[in-house]
């Protein structure tokens, strides 16, 4: 496996050794030792996975308390994956990084806790799956605004299109009414 380090190094992009073949590939999408060398906490507590038509945009979600860190792949398609920094105490607060992800590529990405995230779905459709360090709280859930200018992510909608939202994603928060991490 190799970990590539984005813009916001707490960010990880995992690129996995494929071994190919005539009958299909194999490869390992999870493996504790070395994800702990890298600094990825392995405590994982629970997998999602979801499904999503083209121009869906889903988040930018976290949770105030129980912050989740989660391990990214897209099983099916391709997605325009964001994490956004929302640790007041770290140097890049507010600032964001965006990675494709897709089953094509069969990279992963790394969103550590503190971090808001994102997926916009960029092929006919997507199945996304994540590991989570945490269990889903509700109570705790918080969507930021994902169109906030004051953080400007550059999502690749095409123009003249709004993305497909959910209710809750429409009503995001801007930062500067985010409830954020110390």
């Amino acid at each position: 496996m190799q970990f590539v380090r984005t813009e916001i190094p707490d960010v990880i992009e995992i690129i996995p050794r494929v071994f190919e073949d005539a009958r299909g590939f194999f490869m390992e999408t999870y493996r504790r030792d070395l994800f702990v060398q890298q600094g990825i906490p392995a405590d994982f507590v629970q997998d999602n996975h979801s499904a999503s038509e083209q121009h869906v945009l889903r988040g930018l979600h976290y949770q105030i308390r129980q912050p989740q860190g989660k391990l990214v792949r897209v099983t099916a398609g391709e997605v325009y994956d964001v994490a956004v920094d929302l640790r007041r105490s770290s140097p890049t607060f507010g600032r964001w990084v965006g990675v494709v992800v897709s089953a094509q590529k069969k990279n992963e990405i790394w969103i550590p806790p503190g971090f808001a995230h994102g997926f916009y779905v960029l092929s006919p459709r997507a199945e996304v799956q994540y590991k989570a360090t945490d269990y889903y709280a509700p109570d705790c859930e918080r969507t930021l605004l994902w169109n906030d200018t004051a953080i400007g992510i550059d999502w690749p909608v095409p123009s003249g299109l709004e993305p497909i939202l959910s209710a809750k994603d429409s009503r995001g928060k801007p930062l500067s009414e985010a409830e954020t991490y110390a």
